[in-house]
């Protein structure tokens, strides 16, 4: 990166924090009431809208919900006029450390303390797009970095989603991010932390939670192919294997999530009780069926296929990728009629930061009825990522983290793509 781009990024993170410094600061104790109005409000667990709709929030968490709220003496109304309140949008699978363009190459050739940096700006858009939440699923050779960016968006230092992060994910050698296409002379170091049975792999965790991860994220399948409508790619950890990280991560009150896009790595993931199979691209009868009886819920991640087949390096490459969406899509269907649990996770990072509420839309137009995408993004999401009864839903007692959007959400999807105002934790950060 030459000194030229750095200076830029540099003016971007001052630009940026001078014109949400009020914003990246906690309220004090002592901030009086504020009552938000709209047009509507979603009432997501009865999947219906209350009209006009009201919010009462003291500090950082919500006192009241509802069609009308007290008004405290003294609070603060704020007036989003024809609009609907909801809570905070959740992404369950990003990655802060990667932006557009090569991944392969950025990972080598971008330092560490650059990626951090982008990695807060990319913090900043993902707020900003109305996600109050989201989980980390790996810095992609980056280590524990994000271990800095969670606490500096936790002190306030610097605007935020709430973070569950877990650090570099843990591949084996080979593996599906170990470097695979350069000259091994070179010794190019993996995107992921080798673990190569259980011993190593119980290892890594430790030193990962050592290091301030929030859960362990673990790649069990890949290289991904697919010929003639024929879906393949290799698993890379035994139940047994996997069942022992799983038991690691549940010794320190911990979870294991999985990169996990077919069999028979998915149903190995399902025996081994793992909290979310991400991508799921293909799941047999077998595993869906143990997926239900244990409440492990797929994470899709739609977008990401569809940005990789519209921005091809070339027309072949966007004929396999536009397969790979296909096959999902008709793989989704089947897991819908069955019943699987879902949440919603983009894999943004590889597409641009704060676009990625294209997933729930993504989702709908796949099957989904939008009422449950809705679900699957907040009440689902709120439970994978341990914050259950604290976000996802507007209620007294849980965090105030509300966002409005133009129109309503249950007739169309898209206005999540337009969020126009977010406050998080009592602090607003958007309004336009």
């Amino acid at each position: 990166m030459n000194r030229t781009t750095i200076l830029t990024l540099l003016s971007a993170i001052v630009a940026a924090n001078s014109c949400a410094i009020v914003a990246a600061q906690p309220a004090s104790p002592d901030h009086h009431a504020t009552v938000l109005h709209a047009s509507r409000l979603l009432d997501v667990s009865a999947g219906s809208i209350v009209s006009p709709g009201e919010v009462l929030i003291e500090g950082d968490r919500i006192v009241a919900a509802g069609a009308s709220v007290e008004r405290p003496v003294g609070s603060q109304v704020i007036d989003l006029g024809d609009a609907t309140l909801m809570p905070g949008l959740i992404d369950a699978h990003i990655h802060l450390f990667l932006h557009p363009g090569a991944e392969d190459l950025q990972t080598v050739e971008e330092s560490v303390p650059q990626r951090t940096i982008m990695a807060t700006l990319a913090a900043r858009d993902d707020l900003m797009a109305g996600f109050t939440a989201e989980r980390d699923m790996g810095t992609e050779g980056a280590g524990s970095a994000d271990t800095a960016v969670r606490n500096a968006i936790n002190e306030g230092l610097i605007p935020g989603p709430r973070l569950r992060i877990s650090g570099n994910a843990i591949d084996i050698l080979g593996g599906h991010e170990d470097a695979n296409d350069f000259n091994p002379a070179q010794h190019v170091l993996s995107n992921a932390t080798y673990a190569n049975d259980s011993e190593q792999l119980i290892e890594a965790i430790r030193q990962q939670l050592k290091e301030g991860s929030d859960f362990v994220k673990i790649y069990e399948t890949g290289k991904d192919s697919i010929h003639d409508g024929v879906f393949s790619t290799p698993y890379q950890y035994t139940t047994d294997q996997l069942r022992a990280a799983v038991t690691e991560a549940t010794r320190v009150g911990k979870k294991v999530a999985v990169h996990a896009m077919g069999e028979p790595g998915t149903l190995y993931a399902a025996q081994a009780g793992v909290a979310s199979i991400d991508h799921a691209a293909q799941l047999s009868p077998e595993t869906m069926r143990i997926m239900r009886e244990k409440g492990i819920p797929a994470v899709p991640t739609f977008t990401i296929f569809e940005y990789f087949a519209n921005h091809a390096a070339n027309p072949a490459v966007a004929a396999r990728e536009r397969a790979m969406f296909d096959f999902h899509a008709a793989e989704f269907k089947k897991q819908l009629a069955a019943g699987v649990p879902f949440a919603v996770g983009s894999d943004v990072g590889p597409f641009p930061h704060g676009t990625q509420a294209r997933e729930l839309v993504l989702m709908h137009q796949l099957g989904m009825p939008i009422v449950d995408v809705l679900k699957a993004d907040l009440l689902n999401g709120a439970k994978l990522l341990g914050w259950e009864g604290q976000i996802g839903e507007l209620k007294s007692g849980y965090y105030a983290d509300i966002i409005a959007v133009p129109g309503n959400p249950l007739e169309d999807i898209s206005v999540t793509q337009r969020v126009v105002f977010v406050m998080k934790g009592g602090v607003i950060y958007k309004r336009r």
